[in-house]
């Protein structure tokens, strides 16, 4: 016998033998692993993403979904067919951005500010694509005349390498003209940051991804402003450029001495793997490390340590605050009269700047001095340091400055470990 108020599944047949009923009418079959159509859990999913969304666009909360409304626009750029017309994305963010100003005080806030940071992100990275644009080696070429400004120089285990801003360029059965190359060249043999030399060289196309998806080094490169790598043959000869450099070359070259300087105090000191090591701590060069200490510091998890980003930032920043506090603190005149706790931000953001400049401005370093500015200056001026929206305000400045960090690998790690500590905190 069934029991009250379910249906009989099964019925009597001949002989005995039951058959299979069917399922009453009006009545929903229930699949496994999904909700019944008539049960109230959707409404209640719903009524709770409301509810969520309503607390985020509460007061003080709506601001750190900007950046991430932002990174998204840089994101759809990336994935475009085509490049996009500049006038058309910057008119369409900042109607947008009118719109969002406008609607401040309607419940539309919170979405129109998000679809205006989401067309922000986009024109931004349209404007700094047509900013640097510039022209990128198709093929290969062999035994290029280049003559230029060295820029940067890398020294690195077994070669060394140099940036070169091409000022006269010839080659055979080839018009190209590119503004930037990378060339290797034997060890010990790069010229100095800030040089006027003349070359030739063999040049090849930017790398592509090794495969569908793979890292795209060649992006890296393009808005690095080089057109091609390769290397340098025969000798290098320096000679007297019959114009300047400008001002961006001589700070280049008077950075790379300091640098260069540091290196040699440290080599007078150290030597091998040590070496190479404090030097990438103090100056962010890591080449020099050797590949089997590079595998083991990776391999270990600890090769986070050679890229200088929040912690390195945090413990200069650190030891120029507390040190410079300690020393105000022992004048009685100045600890009793003076801010002294913001006069030691101050110093310390000025020797974070320092830092940031020695090291040589990587996306990991920047993000990490936005940071620790962001910090040091709600210290100056009377603000709660510690926040989500310090985190918030350091990602949206990178994404402006920089939109193709978004595809970095250090800003995202980076970024998503920033957003837990911050929410542990």
């Amino acid at each position: 016998m069934a029991e009250p108020g379910r249906p009989q599944r099964l019925s009597q047949g001949i002989a005995g033998t039951p058959i299979a009923g069917t399922w009453p009418t009006g009545r929903t079959a229930s699949a496994g692993g999904f909700v019944p159509a008539g049960s109230g859990v959707w409404p209640a999913v719903v009524g709770q993403l409301r509810e969520w969304a309503k607390a985020e666009a509460g007061a003080g909360r709506l601001f750190p979904w900007v950046p991430v409304a932002f990174g998204c626009g840089i994101a759809l750029y990336f994935a475009a067919d085509h490049e996009p017309m500049l006038w058309v994305t910057m008119a369409m963010a900042t109607a947008l951005m009118a719109g969002a100003v406008l609607l401040r005080r309607s419940r539309l806030f919170a979405p129109a500010i998000m679809i205006a940071a989401v067309a922000a992100g986009f024109a931004a990275a349209t404007w700094k694509t047509a900013r640097i644009a510039h022209t990128v080696l198709a093929k290969p070429l062999y035994s290029v005349s280049l003559s230029g400004f060295v820029e940067t120089r890398d020294i690195r285990e077994r070669t060394d390498r140099f940036v070169l801003r091409v000022t006269a360029m010839e080659a055979q059965r080839s018009d190209v003209t590119l503004e930037r190359v990378r060339l290797s060249v034997r060890k010990w043999t790069a010229p100095d940051v800030g040089s006027f030399v003349q070359l030739k060289a063999r040049l090849m196309p930017p790398l592509s991804p090794l495969r569908p998806g793979a890292y795209d080094f060649s992006r890296d490169m393009f808005f690095q402003g080089i057109g091609a790598s390769g290397f340098a043959m025969g000798a290098i000869t320096t000679v007297t450029p019959a114009v300047s450099g400008g001002l961006q070359l001589r700070y280049a070259a008077i950075m790379q001495g300091l640098r260069d300087a540091i290196d040699a105090r440290i080599r007078a000191t150290l030597d091998g793997d040590n070496r190479a090591i404090a030097t990438a701590l103090l100056t962010g060069r890591r080449d020099a490390i050797t590949t089997p200490v590079n595998d083991a510091m990776f391999i270990s998890g600890l090769g986070h340590v050679l890229s200088i980003s929040g912690y390195h930032m945090a413990v200069v920043a650190g030891v120029v605050f507390f040190a410079v506090r300690a020393l105000l603190a022992l004048v009685p005149g100045l600890a009793a009269g003076v801010p002294i706790k913001k006069w030691s931000a101050a110093a310390a953001l000025v020797a974070s700047a320092f830092y940031l400049l020695l090291s040589g401005a990587e996306v990991a370093t920047q993000r990490s001095f936005f940071m620790t500015a962001v910090v040091l200056i709600a210290v100056i001026v009377d603000r709660r340091a510690i926040t989500f929206r310090t985190l918030a305000v350091a990602a949206l400045i990178v994404l402006a400055v920089a939109p193709e960090a978004l595809v970095h690998p250090s800003f995202q790690r980076m970024n998503a470990l920033g957003a837990i500590a911050t929410r542990a905190a």
